[in-house]
């Protein structure tokens, strides 16, 4: 295959991957009208990039805050023990998200990081005091490991998950 041609379609892929991140539930038809591509093309492509793994999940972006809820980061910094093969494997499993369950929270995202902070996890909870318990228990869980952990409350999402929040004027409340 050419090299253009190979350059084209990573283009085109860039192309429906913008347009599934505005909104992947979007009709095709849509998507592909955006785009500038058939139906059909649009289509392929985007089975092509599931395949892949390129795409792996869609989901829906709600207000929290409607439902009950309020959202929260734990950033954890580690030591520089060496972690166990255990616990390593409850972070890879859904172990943790089912130990989450248990005490009433939600884990939306966990992300091992470089930087001052090993690790974040976001997460939905009814209140900061459920918010606390769960960092809590994070620390209990893998006694002597984390060296750190700070709790941060989200208070308004501008942008999540790609999308602009439709209320984000709120944010001169805030301010």
């Amino acid at each position: 295959m050419a090299k253009s041609n190979i350059v084209q379609i990573d283009q085109d892929k860039k192309k429906v991957l913008t347009e599934l991140a505005k909104n992947s539930n979007e009709k095709i038809e849509t998507i592909a009208k955006h785009c500038g591509f058939s139906k059909q093309k649009a289509w392929r492509i985007i089975k092509q990039l599931e395949k892949s793994r390129m795409i792996w999940g869609y989901t829906a972006i709600f207000n929290e805050e409607k439902i009950g809820l309020k959202h929260f980061m734990i950033m954890a910094k580690r030591n520089n023990k060496k972690i166990e093969e255990k616990t390593v494997d409850q972070i890879i499993s859904r172990k943790i998200e089912d130990f989450a369950a248990d005490l009433g929270v939600t884990i939306e995202s966990s992300s091992y990081t470089h930087g001052e902070y090993d690790w974040i996890l976001t997460f939905t909870a009814k209140d900061i005091i459920q918010a606390k318990k769960f960092s809590d228990s994070l620390s209990s869980l893998n006694p002597g490991i984390l060296e750190k952990i700070t709790i941060l409350q989200t208070m308004m999402f501008i942008r999540k998950q790609y999308v602009l929040n439709p209320e984000r004027m709120k944010l001169k409340e805030f301010l």
